[in-house]
């Protein structure tokens, strides 16, 4: 029982949490406001995690204890599998109004609410955070913060497990220290009790089986659904209308122009950074990330496939079914793209090939200041963001003197992009034209020209009647196909030199169109490094070329 004493203590305790709650609700309600309006779940979901506000200190609360035995300090664990449509996190809130009101009128001291929102219970590759620290705590016997626990509540036996190996995990860490009570919809229950174990084994059984089942219906109807080329996603595709079949042109044309930069060499990084400056957001109203924008360009819907589980859905004839939407690119191009982008990350999901760099020449300029020692600086420098008082947007410079570098080297970083394209582009033409020089004539005019005069004169005798017709026709179709193979080289030869010559004057104009990662890309084939040389401080004398010394990959 609770002495007057203790409830005198517990009375004002209330009434200093009324008040902070009174304080506390209008800052809640600023907060959950602001969270809606970010659409942010963990934003909410931080609202509902963690010890109440205005809660005693853990000591106080053992003094508490003390002075009575009976009072009994509880926890709540609320969970929703899935919380994407609204993402407001209601169900979690709802579940912890719930278990807080229960708490009070049995007496208990909520100390502390785990809450795991989004996620499945039933699915083995799904980690609850809150649920594995709620077992930690259990088998420590208090929270994090160090009130003690006496008990757990949950709105339902299933929001806390839904497999046995779970329900074996949580019986074991409830009944690790005696006394526990638990509550949830069914009331308060004895997780002692002889043979609640087997009990709730079998509801957990029960449970499961079900959701199975449930499981296998929706798999069976989404390939049904996808044989008949139904479209069978719960949102609105990137790219697509509300309808799932019609194309947003504005969409659909980001996701052609991305398809093809990334097959020319376009990193997803780059991608992710224009969908994201483009204002762009995912089906589900979300900024692009790095995932994201992959998982859209390598979706077999664009090209008008389905996959399940990694594997095209194909019809009686091995054919690929093609759905009833609008398609976006190619099946070639979806091919293309899709090897690009597993080639890079060797199907790991992880971004490969090193840094996306914001500035042009991060990395491959070098500090060619000279040392105290006499030696040449040559740590690489790094481009950065201007001062806004600087007509130019960013600059290049040796690192500080802390981080390895000599900070003596600084270059105004537009006209040094500037100088250093036109030397590429330069050298690139050099080289395409070189290659097309240095392509030889093709090799087999003679012996095309005697083919073509031995078929003639095999003609000139039969037509004289020199020739049998058994023997005309008898030689007349290797000669023939002679003719035909020396012409297919020569035409592959003329389409190799064609294409090295049309190269020299694509450059410079196929130059502006490449983004920042394929420009990289060509100037670290053409260049080794380029060493820059201090020239002062910028703005006190004119920008100087002769101080980038380039260092080529070839010998001029």
């Amino acid at each position: 029982m609770l002495t007057p004493d203790v409830l005198g203590d517990l009375h004002r305790t209330e009434h200093h949490q009324n008040h902070h709650k009174q304080i506390g609700c209008l800052q809640s309600t600023n907060i959950t406001q602001g969270a809606r309006e970010l659409n942010s779940q963990e934003a909410i979901v931080g609202l509902h995690r963690g010890s109440p506000e205005g809660l005693p200190s853990p000591a106080e609360v053992r003094a508490k204890l003390a002075a009575d035995p009976t009072l009994k300090c509880v926890v709540s664990y609320a969970r929703i599998s899935f919380d994407g449509r609204k993402k407001d996190a209601h169900g979690i809130e709802d579940q912890h109004r719930e278990m807080t009101a229960a708490a009070r009128s049995f007496g208990w001291l909520l100390v502390y609410r785990y809450t795991d929102n989004d996620k499945s219970a039933s699915r083995e590759d799904v980690i609850r955070d809150d649920f594995e620290q709620l077992l930690r705590d259990l088998q420590a016997g208090q929270t994090p913060e160090g009130y003690p626990i006496h008990g757990v509540m949950a709105a339902n036996d299933d929001r806390l497990y839904r497999r046995p190996a779970d329900w074996e995990r949580y019986l074991k860490e409830f009944t690790a220290h005696e006394g526990r009570v638990y509550h949830d919809s069914n009331g308060i229950q004895d997780l002692y009790a002889e043979g609640f174990e087997i009990k709730g084994l079998v509801g957990v059984a029960m449970s499961l089986a079900e959701t199975r089942k449930k499981q296998r219906r929706s798999k069976q109807s989404h390939r049904s659904r996808a044989m008949r080329g139904e479209s069978v996603s719960a949102w609105r595709p990137f790219g697509w209308e509300d309808d799932k079949l019609a194309l947003r042109e504005t969409e659909a044309d980001a996701i052609r122009t991305a398809v093809h930069d990334v097959i020319n060499g376009a990193s997803i990084g780059e991608i992710t950074t224009r969908w994201k400056e483009a204002g762009y957001l995912t089906a589900r109203g979300n900024p692009f990330q790095y995932n994201t924008v992959k998982q859209v360009l390598t979706n077999a819907r664009l090209c008008g496939y389905r996959e399940v589980k990694g594997e095209l859905v194909r019809d009686g004839d091995d054919q690929p079914v093609v759905g009833l939407w609008e398609t976006v690119i190619t099946p070639k191009q979806w091919y293309a793209v899709k090897a690009v982008i597993k080639g890079r990350g060797r199907g790991t999901g992880i971004p490969t090939g090193g840094m996306v760099h914001k500035y042009l020449l991060t990395g491959v300029l070098r500090c060619g200041a000279t040392l105290d020692d006499g030696s040449t600086c040559n740590n690489k420098m790094t481009g950065v963001k201007a001062n806004e008082w600087l007509t130019y947007k960013h600059a290049y410079l040796c690192k500080r003197t802390v981080d390895g570098g000599c900070n003596k080297t600084y270059k105004r970083g537009d006209e040094t992009d500037r100088h250093i394209e036109r030397l590429v582009i330069v050298k690139l033409e050099r080289q395409a034209a070189a290659a097309a020089k240095e392509l030889p004539d093709w090799g087999r005019t003679e012996e095309l020209e005697m083919a073509l005069k031995r078929r003639s004169e095999l003609e000139r005798r039969w037509q004289a009647g020199e020739v049998e017709d058994d023997t005309f026709y008898r030689n007349l179709p290797g000669l023939d196909s002679r003719v035909k193979e020396l012409r297919t080289d020569q035409a592959k030869h003329l389409a190799t030199k064609a294409a090295a010559e049309e190269a020299t004057a694509d450059i410079a104009t196929a130059w502006e169109s490449r983004t920042l990662t394929q420009k990289r890309t060509l100037i670290k084939k053409t260049l080794v490094t380029i060493i820059a040389k201090p020239g002062g401080k910028t703005g006190r004398r004119k920008f100087d070329v002769e101080l980038l010394n380039p260092i080529w990959a070839t010998a001029e």
